[in-house]
């Protein structure tokens, strides 16, 4: 008899989504499927609009990272201007997607996962959060708090305010930036830096005490895909594709991003929404396409940083390699995190010590030259491609999206599995068996709005069921 365990919805993600867990007659687990149930459809209703409203109506697909959705879709309506955008204009827009990283990854670090860290696994669920970490590390809490604001105010200074700012358009930005305002920024920068350091010697005494997990939390061979600089360099805004396999072998290196459809594919399963995007020349159904995108997968993919405190941490994070391979263990998402929060600090001062930021030459203006736009650079959670098809007068007649949490689909399905099998004995549902499926997933910091192109919270419901479809045990988490 086949029994299935369900985890509905999986908590602390953005969106909704479910878990199954499939037992055979011995209780032990089979198979896993990571269910995303919702579906919006933004590819379809933004056919008929036209391409000059994209940053602004795709920013709605995710209220979490609004800034990596406008800045693809301002790339791609670039490509049908066919203008090359003034160079204070790309550094104003790298800024804010800095200011992205910074936010984005401090919510996920801070307050869904420290709380799993600093609070264990197993300790109870009223208090395995945001609000409990405040309680018992009151002063981690706020500099998490504090980190994640900073980030938030660099969107907001330069947009206006810090959630779907309509600021980045094809061709440029709207406005340029003050020398109050970069003096304003630049002076958050050293506590940033501070609060990130402490973050980072948290999360590595906390090696030892989840040795088992680092162990088994989505460790297996994959490939890695990122953006990086033309010389190798840790790249988040433009750039070219790289893809690396588990042994350190480039696959594709210089590849062009608008040629993305060469190497990657998406398939469709009928209990999912979110595809399955695949490397094309390894196929789908063997595995072997599998690839991992995001924090872990670009500080694999990248040959340096190009600044010194991540490239000296990421020289550390290095150490954790087997044989100089690249680093396949998914809990270790959370280290390259932090690094990422560094090199943006980083370059975010750099930037703002270039006398060209104030510059009031912010957009290059034109017509419809082009049919076809793609936009791909790296949102907080991996690589984020628009592409758009567009008539004479720029309206739209067919686009495609393919966000990070696609991406790591298979991935997800797989670390699920691996994790089930390591805690699962078929027959209890307790606390810290279902936190640390969902633990499993809010590795890769999944945005389930963006990948459904929904928002809401529930309680947890975990189910038994035999082969009959008749729950056989049930547990509900208020």
């Amino acid at each position: 008899m086949i029994r299935t365990l369900m985890i509905e919805p999986v908590t602390r993600i953005e969106g909704h989504a479910k878990i199954t867990i499939h037992l055979d007659d011995d209780g032990n687990v089979e198979d896993t499927r990571f269910h995303v149930v919702e579906f919006r459809g933004f590819e379809k209703f933004c056919e008929g609009r036209s391409f000059w409203e994209m940053p602004g109506i795709t920013a709605r697909i995710c209220g979490i990272c609004p800034v990596s959705h406008i800045m693809a879709s301002s790339k791609a309506g670039d490509a049908i201007l066919g203008v090359k955008i003034p160079p204070t204009a790309e550094k104003l827009r790298r800024l804010m997607n800095w200011g992205q990283y910074i936010q984005s990854h401090a919510l996920s670090f801070f307050h869904l996962s420290a709380p799993d860290l600093l609070l264990g696994m197993e300790s109870d669920p009223l208090q395995r959060n945001v609000m409990g970490l405040i309680q018992k590390f009151p002063d981690v809490a706020r500099k998490g708090i504090r980190l994640r604001q900073f980030g938030q105010d660099v969107i907001r200074i330069l947009g206006g305010k810090s959630v779907h700012p309509s600021w980045s358009v094809p061709g440029g930005v709207r406005e340029p930036l003050s020398e109050e305002n970069r003096d304003k920024i630049a002076s958050g920068i050293p506590e940033a830096l501070d609060t990130v350091e402490i973050a980072l010697d948290l999360l590595k005494d906390s090696f030892e005490q989840f040795e088992k997990e680092v162990q088994i939390y989505g460790d297996f061979p994959s490939l890695f895909l990122g953006l990086v600089t033309p010389e190798g360099r840790l790249e988040h805004y433009d750039g070219v594709l790289r893809m690396m396999d588990s042994e350190g072998k480039i696959l594709e290196d210089k590849f062009p991003p608008e040629n993305y459809r060469d190497i990657i594919e998406e398939a469709v399963e009928p209990w999912s929404y979110l595809k399955f995007p695949y490397y094309k020349p390894f196929g789908y159904t063997n595995g072997t396409g599998m690839y991992r995108v995001g924090p872990l997968a670009r500080i694999n993919v990248c040959d340096f940083s190009g600044t010194s405190r991540a490239g000296r941490e990421i020289r550390r994070f290095r150490q954790l390699r087997n044989n100089n391979r690249p680093i396949t263990n998914s809990f270790h998402f959370h280290y390259a995190r932090l690094i990422e929060i560094v090199f943006a600090l980083e370059r975010i001062q750099e930037v703002l010590e270039d006398p060209e930021i104030i510059s009031t030459h912010v957009r290059s203006k034109a017509g419809v030259n082009n049919s076809m736009g793609i936009g791909v650079m790296e949102a907080p959670r991996g690589t984020l491609i628009h592409e758009y098809h567009v008539d004479e007068d720029g309206i739209l007649q067919n686009v495609n999206l393919i966000v990070s949490t696609g991406h790591n689909n298979l991935a997800m399905n797989k670390t699920v599995l691996q994790i089930a099998k390591g805690y699962s004995n078929g027959r209890e549902l307790n606390e810290g068996f279902m936190n640390r499926i969902e633990h499993g997933i809010r590795l890769y910091d999944p945005c389930l709005s963006c990948s459904t192109h929904a928002l809401g919270k529930m309680p947890l419901h975990v189910q038994v069921m035999d082969v009959a479809g008749d729950v056989v045990a049930e547990r509900v988490r208020d």
